[in-house]
């Protein structure tokens, strides 16, 4: 992989873990909702500019935008019910593992490397649970949710790794699952919220704007290094993600991040890029 396509996808692991950043600072679910609604906003600017994608892919981009619809609102009671660098872990390293194992029962044998990637994340898992048990109830109900969240990234991963193939135009695929995400998000938040959102939006344009931009600019800048450089290896670089947020949330969000955690997001982050790269 060249250098500079190195960097491009460490940028986009920091902008992903920079979003996140974003709308847990801000607490509430105001933050997410406005910012995958300012990200379809981003994406629908562009569509004119990119081929339709093939009909074949439209269920898969309609099943796409529901689960990650999903996600969004499984996103705001996570970090509403804990930290980040206890929950961006578990999400995103336990995800490719819940892939793999789909995949295995689906008949696909998993490799050596991949059966080592899967200890190091059920360790890693088990040590962010055993962190987590000092925080009592509250620990194990955001454990329960991001391992809940991270099923739901499993699933669109799963139907978006079927529906692009079918695309022929991943660029707008992505985009339109971006915009239909978007739409529903608003819809189902904008009932009992709009005093809130409009407000929010007052107050924080810059972070609304910022949070959409760095969700797409994260996934884009993925997708163009996939163009140049193995697509497992630019996949694996990019959960380098798990560490940006777990140091971000020492540094910024004033998080307490002891030995056990630490050891916990680099053997989840060990064992997700080793997942991608067996």
């Amino acid at each position: 992989m060249p250098d500079h396509v190195i960097a491009a996808v460490l940028v986009a692991a920091l902008l992903h873990a920079g979003w996140n950043t974003l709308v847990k600072a801000h607490g509430g679910a105001s933050a997410t909702i406005l910012v995958a609604t300012e990200a379809g906003l981003l994406c629908a600017c562009a569509l004119p500019f990119v081929a339709a994608p093939a009909p074949a892919s439209w269920p898969f981009i309609g099943a796409s935008a529901l689960a990650q619809t999903l996600y969004y609102f499984l996103l705001i009671a996570t970090y509403r019910s804990g930290e980040l660098s206890h929950a961006y872990p578990l999400m995103r390293g336990v995800a490719p593992l819940i892939v793999a194992l789909c995949g295995h029962l689906a008949g696909e044998d998993l490799k050596t490397g991949q059966w080592l990637a899967v200890g190091l994340i059920c360790g890693g898992v088990l040590a962010m649970c055993a962190d987590a048990a000092r925080h009592g109830r509250a620990g194990r109900r955001t454990t329960l949710l991001a391992l809940a969240t991270a099923g739901v990234i499993a699933l669109y991963t799963l139907v978006d790794g079927a529906g692009v193939r079918r695309s022929g135009a991943p660029a707008s695929y992505t985009m339109w699952i971006f915009l239909l995400t978007a739409l529903s998000v608003l819809a189902l938040g904008w009932r009992g919220r709009r005093a809130d959102l409009l407000a929010f939006a007052r107050r924080h344009p810059v972070s609304v704007f910022g949070g959409g931009l760095l969700s797409v600019g994260s996934y884009g800048i993925a997708l163009w290094a996939m163009t140049r450089a193995p697509v497992a290896a630019v996949a694996a670089l990019r959960e380098t993600s798990i560490l940006f947020a777990t140091l971000i949330a020492a540094l910024l969000l004033r998080e307490r991040v002891g030995p056990a955690r630490l050891l916990a997001a680099g053997l989840i982050a060990g064992g997700a890029c080793a997942m991608r790269l067996a």
